[in-house]
């Protein structure tokens, strides 16, 4: 296993994130490629950027510093396994993409097996096998090598600009306060989204 975390601090991350899986232990090992490229977030300012909403951005969170509350965490959920991280002081970023051929066929076992729980179809051995994959496949996130399981390179994309402080409008329609640039006008009105949505036709 990877010895860049204690296992103290591996510990604190699952009970921060509420379970252990392979996923969380991808956000684990990406975390650590930002920490020993970039540092933490309290040692100098750093933004990321996720392209995916599953576990490992809990993981992210804690380990790096960078957190959606701060404005420092961006979440553009693509549905890749692809994390961005940069440092402002001096612009410098790194990509990691989780290799698509690291556990290539283990992996695919893990989702089928996944899948059949999902939609109740997984025999009592299914569910056996599917638990021991998802050990096997975490035991290896945490053992191999940074660049044998992420395809590592350069940003592909500008550093974000920082968190600004935006003026709040009020939502013609149902009264709530409302951030600036999250606002729509719609037959004269300033409207929440919610309001918006309602009104709309073409959404």
């Amino acid at each position: 296993m990877s010895t860049y975390f204690t296992p103290e601090t591996i510990e604190k991350v699952i009970e921060f994130h509420g379970h252990q899986c392979p996923g969380l232990a991808i956000g684990t090992r990406a975390s650590e490629l930002c920490l020993t490229k970039l540092g933490h977030n309290n040692d100098s300012p750093l933004v990321t950027v996720c392209e995916t909403d599953m576990c490992g951005v809990d993981a992210i969170q804690f380990l790096t510093g960078c957190s959606i509350g701060k404005g420092n965490l961006l979440l553009r959920d693509y549905g890749k396994m692809v994390f961005t991280f940069f440092r402002r002081k001096d612009g410098k970023g790194v990509r990691a993409l989780l290799s698509p051929e690291f556990l290539k066929e283990s992996r695919a076992e893990m989702s089928k097996l996944m899948k059949s729980i999902s939609d109740c179809s997984a025999t009592e051995a299914d569910k056996k096998r599917c638990k021991d994959i998802r050990s096997e496949v975490e035991t290896k996130y945490f053992e191999a090598d940074l660049d044998e399981m992420f395809i590592i390179g350069e940003p592909q994309m500008d550093i974000p600009r920082p968190a600004a402080i935006l003026e709040s409008l009020e939502c013609q329609s149902c009264g709530e306060k409302i951030m600036e640039s999250r606002s729509r006008r719609f037959a004269g009105q300033t409207l929440c989204i919610p309001c918006f949505n309602k009104v709309e036709q073409k959404i």
